[in-house]
């Protein structure tokens, strides 16, 4: 025969349930980054990191210059950035995202002139003025980003360390791209994007009949990878992918996610 539990205790578990079910009792983690918020670094930047490099007209990298959806909305990567130029809101990122994988493939250097862009070409140097104090920096663009409000380009820390503007977060800056006349110049502005990627691919992570549920799933990678995650439709039913990126970044983002506990993962061509 079956007790009755207290009133207060029957209360508790029912807050313990509620509390499970809101959060699905999930052990998948919170976010791939060991940090929950983003820091300044220990040290500051030495003589030689705050050198700024020298801009090159470059062919587009083999990933992250593809059209792409993040947070409900699709970015349209420029195909020629020459004679581009912007004003708004710069911010800055540093220790959490410092040796993650970026947009390019590359891995993140706080310590690096380089920067972030929603839809410039991967990768474009861009010399950022700090509208404030009319300080100025050249940066190589190699990810993507921000995605927070109005903001325009996230800058890495030594590039805000060096336009003075660490302390703010933010500040009103000016983008002009640079494209200095090379041998190589005309190659390397009009090749088109599709003929310069290998091939590439998604990552499938879920599929099932509830478009809903899975929306809500690819949302929630993002949020977690810092990756374009959508769904699609397959023979009926819909499946949650991560991509598309090419090879070895896929290879690395599977080991990544099998770690995490998503053991059935697997990539898809995305031709």
């Amino acid at each position: 025969m079956t007790k009755n539990l207290p009133l207060n205790k029957s209360r508790t578990l029912i807050v313990v349930g509620l509390v499970c079910t809101l959060l699905a009792c999930s052990s998948k983690p919170a976010s791939r980054y060991s940090q929950q918020h983003d820091s300044i670094p220990t040290r500051l930047p030495t003589a030689a990191e705050l050198l700024e490099p020298t801009p090159k007209t470059l062919p587009p990298s083999r990933q992250g210059n593809r059209t792409y959806e993040l947070f409900g909305r699709t970015w349209e990567v420029m195909g020629d950035a020459r004679g581009y130029t912007e004003t708004g809101t710069a911010s800055w990122y540093g220790e959490k995202f410092h040796g993650h994988l970026t947009s390019n493939g590359e891995i993140y250097d706080m310590y690096a002139m380089s920067a972030a862009h929603k839809t410039l070409p991967l990768p474009t140097y861009v010399r950022v003025t700090n509208l404030n104090n009319n300080k100025s920096v050249v940066v190589r663009v190699n990810d993507r980003g921000p995605f927070h409000g109005d903001r325009i380009i996230d800058l890495s820390y030594v590039a805000a360390y060096k336009l003075g503007f660490l302390a703010n977060g933010t500040a009103p800056v000016q983008i002009e791209a640079l494209h200095p006349a090379t041998d190589n110049q005309e190659l390397a502005t009009t090749t088109p994007i599709a003929a310069t990627t290998t091939q590439q691919f998604y990552i499938q992570v879920h599929s099932g009949r509830d478009l809903t549920r899975l929306t809500a799933a690819a949302e929630q990678l993002t949020e977690i990878y810092q990756v374009p995650a959508t769904t699609q439709p397959n023979n009926g039913l819909h499946r949650v992918v991560l991509g598309p990126f090419a090879e070895a970044q896929t290879n690395r983002l599977l080991q990544q996610l099998k770690a995490d506990g998503y053991a059935d993962v697997f990539r898809v061509s995305a031709e």
